[in-house]
């Protein structure tokens, strides 16, 4: 069956631009928004986010032939338990989460373990800034976008979520649910947790001038991500914990390593360390950049 409404609940940056996208590249679909701002909304219609919107749930998923939860990761369980009554039967779920296991859990709470339409997804997009201003119908363009399916999760459906964000120009992959968390908790939770703390540690010292008047392009670049949004930040962080935990104690034991070189005056260890690290971003990362049209 074609789709022919989306349901957007939590019109924000992500799942605003998941809206956008689609609005800009001509999908056929409706696309319904809810939340819990009438003015908010009333922008998101104005800036061509979304077509329609209702301040009821009930009014917002009833038609939905696909609904996009795209909400701070301490609110899946409750908008899945207030969408369950009100759901078409054949509809798919999907969300934008940045950790699996728990949204995966959280919709077996509310489904039940036999619900088959729940296609858990994570955009590996986003920007500092949030809200329906910051939404950017490119955002997905070139981005990878990460599907972990159960083993009960429909084909179809997997197949359909895919679509849609292939349309938006994103690299779509498949992973499973715990290596996805795993993998995340290293390469995007740890360094935004990084960023929060290195600011805040600055923030904290009394018995220094103002630092952030004597700060350069590195300390804006390593801490661009502190401008995050904190609840988000603070939700992602204890809904994948376990992971999280063992990459801040890797990462500790790195620091320590460090600080024995320093105080050591290992020049040559230190050298190494630093000389190897350039080496692994020049070719994983700069080399990504230069090759962008």
């Amino acid at each position: 069956m074609p789709i022919k409404q989306i349901s957007i609940i939590g019109v924000g940056l992500i799942g605003g631009s998941f809206a956008k996208g689609l609005k800009a590249r001509k999908h056929k679909a409706k696309i319904f928004g809810f939340g819990y701002s009438e003015h908010k909304l009333n922008r998101a219609i104005e800036l061509g986010v979304i077509d329609e919107f209702s301040l009821n749930i009930k009014e917002a998923v009833k038609n939905a032939d696909l609904i996009m939860v795209a909400v701070p990761m301490g609110s899946f369980k409750k908008v899945f338990q207030q969408i369950k009554p009100f759901i078409k039967q054949d509809a798919i779920i999907s969300d934008a989460g940045s950790s699996k296991m728990s949204v995966i859990k959280a919709a077996e709470d509310a489904f039940g373990k036999k619900f088959t339409n729940f296609v858990p997804a994570h955009p590996i997009a986003g920007k500092e800034k949030s809200g329906i201003e910051a939404t950017d119908e490119n955002l997905y363009e070139q981005h990878k976008v990460i599907l972990t399916p159960t083993k009960i999760t429909d084909i179809k459906a997997v197949e359909k979520v895919t679509n849609l964000w292939q349309l938006l120009g994103a690299t779509v992959i498949e992973m499973l649910p715990q290596e996805h968390d795993e993998v995340l908790a290293a390469s995007s939770h740890l360094p935004h947790i990084l960023a929060f703390a290195l600011v805040d540690l600055l923030a904290k010292q009394k018995d220094l001038p103002n630092v952030f008047d004597f700060t350069s392009g590195g300390f804006k670049d390593f801490s661009r991500i502190a401008s995050s949004d904190p609840t988000m930040w603070r939700d992602i962080t204890l809904n994948n914990s376990t992971a999280i935990i063992k990459w801040l104690k890797n990462y500790q034991t790195e620091l320590t390593k460090i600080t024995t070189m320093v105080e050591q005056n290992k020049e040559n260890e230190l050298f190494q360390l630093f000389n190897h690290a350039k080496k692994t971003r020049d070719k994983h990362v700069l080399k990504k950049e230069k090759a962008k049209p």
